[in-house]
C-alpha cells in the first residue's frame, strides 16, 4: 500500500535510510523525531512509503516547489529513494516511483527532477525505465565548505 508516512513509521524510515547511506551519523531520537514531526507538517513535502505486510519497504520524499514560471506551475524534487535491500528488483521500486510521480502530477507539477549519486549503471536504467531523462537538463551539486 502506497501512503503518506505517519508519526509512527519514524523508526522503520531510519531503518530503510541507514540502507541508503550507511556511513551517515546515526541521529539521536530526540532531533531525528523533530525533524520528521517538521517534515510531516510542512505543506509540499510528502514523505511517502510503501507497506507491505504491516512493514515499511521503501520510501520516497516528494517535495512541491511553488514556482513563478511555467505559468506558476509548481515543480517537484524526488529525493532519498529507497527499497528494502532484501526486497529490490521485485518492482517494489517502480511501483513506489509511479505513485510518487502521480502525486507530482496530482500537484499540478510541470515537471519531476531527482538526482543520484550512484555509478551503477542498472541504478540509471531504473530512473530511465521509471520516465527520467538524464540528457533533458544538467545537474550541479555544490556543498557548503569544509
Amino acid at each position: 500500500m502506497f501512503r503518506a508516512a505517519r508519526p509512527d513509521d519514524l523508526a522503520q524510515i531510519i531503518r530503510l535510510y541507514r540502507q541508503l547511506n550507511p556511513d551517515d551519523p546515526v541521529l539521536d531520537d530526540d532531533s531525528a523525531a523533530a525533524v520528521f514531526r517538521q517534515i510531516l507538517g510542512s505543506p509540499g513535502l510528502h514523505l511517502f512509503v510503501l507497506e507491505l505486510d504491516g512493514a515499511v519497504v521503501a520510501s520516497t520524499y516528494l517535495n512541491v516547489i511553488p514556482n513563478l514560471s511555467r505559468s506558476a506551475s509548481p515543480y517537484a524534487v524526488i529525493e532519498n529513494v529507497v527499497v528494502e535491500e532484501s526486497r529490490r528488483g521485485t518492482g517494489l521500486g517502480r511501483q513506489i516511483m509511479a505513485d510518487t510521480l502521480q502525486a507530482a502530477w496530482d500537484a499540478g507539477c510541470y515537471k519531476a527532477m531527482l538526482m543520484t549519486g550512484s555509478r551503477n549503471p542498472a541504478t540509471h536504467g531504473f530512473y530511465r525505465a521509471c520516465g527520467f531523462s538524464p540528457d533533458v537538463k544538467t545537474a550541479y551539486l555544490a556543498r557548503p565548505p569544509a
